[in-house]
């Protein structure tokens, strides 16, 4: 199986059944030896029957001792061999999927890690969780008709072969057989592949919203939307188990065909060589035979039926695989330089001009119009925004993220030390991690920690209140000491005595850098040298706090909501 450090390979993505392809060249060794097992393991099924046919007639016919000795012993013997071929078919097949469940995982792993920061802006958590969750499990379960599927195929060919040399007609009814039921299936797989893929993208949205409400249910409280938000994922959820039972009733017709039909056939033939029997046409152990050959073919027949069934929901799970895939990571840009020194930062869609040296704020009545200006000046979107006269689409984007960072108010926080939390991928001393956290107001968390900076922490900082997860991320950021530093709502979650320090110390610990906040907190306005009033993601107003309180009425509503942070600045 795929070593955890060996190259997956690059999928085939033009669509479900090249994924699934794809899966089978990645492991062509395993495949033909899974295949060759089954085929032979299938045929020697159905060469018991001939065998017993021989002893019936030769032996037991005759009383003929010996010849039924022989062929007795050599049923034995066949029977034997053939439960160590099925023993070792299991083993290829198990190693088949879970190559086939790994090699998807790190394809889909690397290729998330590849799309970065513009993951969650190309899809949802939903949509990754469902993938990982359920898909990968049901494209590795696809892989089992490598085999077996190979098998059936070849021994419904030996099986139709023996017949002929018995009846013509009844090789001829079992040839048949088949096609036909293809033709009664087909329509079942068409439409269970349209419910599938229905009820799948159902299930990643209401993932994604679990995620989401797991994340902001005490806001969600606070506002008074919680009833709100769950009736509308009662509904949400209700319109999901419909589809379910949609997709649970075609799979129930496919499970009762997948017995029904193998059955009737078993019947149909065994009518038929019975007749032929009575006729004189066949011998009694050739009628033996035949009902061997059909409850041989049974399970082909059967396998058929359960394997259009697994590939059809294999197909579904590999297209949304394919389609995450298909996700291309931000484009590295031109190769144009930076400006070798700090220089003005520009964005023209808003009309925000970010001096350097300086500490800018943006307020709006929109978080999301502040929170896209930054994303635009991060190069997170695309945009016209320039970098000292230079696009920043023109820029490299690995030399631009080494002096260009965005501080996300829910950047992840993995699960370790504190210390490594903070810290990121530098190794900085303890004294610079001191000084991050005293610079954040953090100084409390490491005292309040059993072991200071040496304390675990759960992922994404479980353990940690919402403030001190945002202050946590923010000693981060400010421990980086990116050249420019943009900050989404760094002090949101903070009380008014913590976000007043953080303003000060944050000020203070950027003296001479570049710094952009978006906020509507008097307490930090009040510290920045200039700030822009962004009215629908244009800037309406710009100057110091104080002079777009005397001045904006706009700006002076926004702000003032809270009187006794008013008091504070004052």
């Amino acid at each position: 199986m795929i070593d955890t450090y060996e190259d997956p390979g690059t999928p085939g993505c033009r669509g479900g059944w090249s994924y699934l392809w794809w899966l089978v060249r990645r492991q062509p060794g395993r495949s033909v030896a899974g295949a060759l097992l089954g085929s032979v393991w299938m045929v020697l099924l159905s060469a018991t029957p001939y065998m017993m046919a021989r002893a019936v007639d030769d032996g037991l016919e005759r009383g003929d001792t010996g010849t039924l000795a022989g062929w007795t012993a050599a049923l034995v013997a066949v029977g034997a061999f053939n439960a160590w071929l099925s023993i070792m078919r299991h083993r290829t097949m198990t190693r088949v999927r879970m190559d086939a469940n790994f090699r998807t995982v790190k394809v889909v792993v690397d290729h998330v890690v590849r799309l970065g920061a513009a993951l969650p802006r190309r899809t949802a958590a939903g949509e990754v969780v469902t993938i990982g969750v359920g898909d990968v499990q049901t494209i590795a379960s696809a892989l089992t008709v490598v085999g077996p599927g190979v098998g059936a195929v070849v021994a419904y060919c030996a099986v139709a072969a023996l017949l002929l040399s018995v009846s013509a007609q009844l090789a001829v009814v079992v040839v048949l057989g088949l096609p036909l039921i293809a033709v009664i299936v087909g329509p079942l797989m068409r439409r269970l592949q349209a419910t599938e893929t229905e009820y799948r993208e159902r299930q990643g949205v209401l993932t994604a919203r679990i995620g989401d409400l797991a994340g902001g249910l005490r806001v969600l409280n606070g506002l008074g939307g919680k009833g709100l938000i769950a009736d509308g994922f009662r509904r949400d959820s209700a319109r999901l188990r419909d589809q379910g039972y949609r997709v649970g009733a075609v799979t129930s017709w496919m499970q009762a065909v997948g017995v029904g039909l193998p059955t009737l056939f078993l019947a149909v033939v065994t009518w038929l060589a019975a007749r032929l029997a009575a006729q004189g046409a066949i011998t009694v152990g050739e009628l033996v035979a035949v009902y061997g050959y059909v409850a041989v073919i049974v399970r082909p027949v059967a396998y058929f039926i359960d394997w259009g069934y697994m590939l059809g929901r294999g197909a579904v799970a590999a297209r949304r695989v394919v389609g995450l895939l298909r996700l291309e990571p931000e484009p590295d840009g031109g190769t144009r330089d930076a400006p070798a020194e700090p220089a003005v930062l520009h964005d023209p869609e808003s009309g925000v001009r970010v001096l350097p040296g300086r500490l800018t704020a943006l307020a709006g009545a929109r978080p999301a119009d502040t929170a896209a200006v930054i994303d635009r000046l991060g190069r997170y979107e695309p945009s016209a925004a320039t970098w000292g006269g230079v696009r920043l689409d023109e820029i490299p984007l690995p030399r631009l993220r080494t002096r260009i960072l965005v501080a996300d108010p829910e950047a992840d926080l993995f699960a370790g030390p504190l210390r490594a939390l903070v810290g990121g991928c530098r190794e900085p001393c303890e004294a610079e991690i001191l000084r991050a956290v005293h610079a954040a107001v953090a100084d409390d968390i490491v005292q309040g920690l059993p072991d200071g900076l040496d304390s675990p922490v759960d992922a994404q900082g479980r353990n940690l209140s919402g403030g001190q997860r945002q202050r946590v991320r923010l000693a981060r950021a400010l421990l980086a000491d990116p050249e420019v530093l943009l900050a989404v709502e760094p002090t949101s979650a903070l009380d008014a005595h913590t976000e007043a320090a953080v303003a000060d110390r944050l000020r203070e610990a950027r003296e001479g850098r570049t710094t952009v906040l978006t906020t509507t907190s008097p307490l930090v306005l009040d510290r920045a040298d200039i700030v822009y009033h962004l009215v629908d993601g244009k800037v309406a107003a710009s100057g110091s706090h104080a002079r777009l309180l005397a001045e904006d009425p706009g700006y002076r509503s926004l702000v003032a909501r809270d009187t006794d942070a008013e008091e504070v600045v004052g």
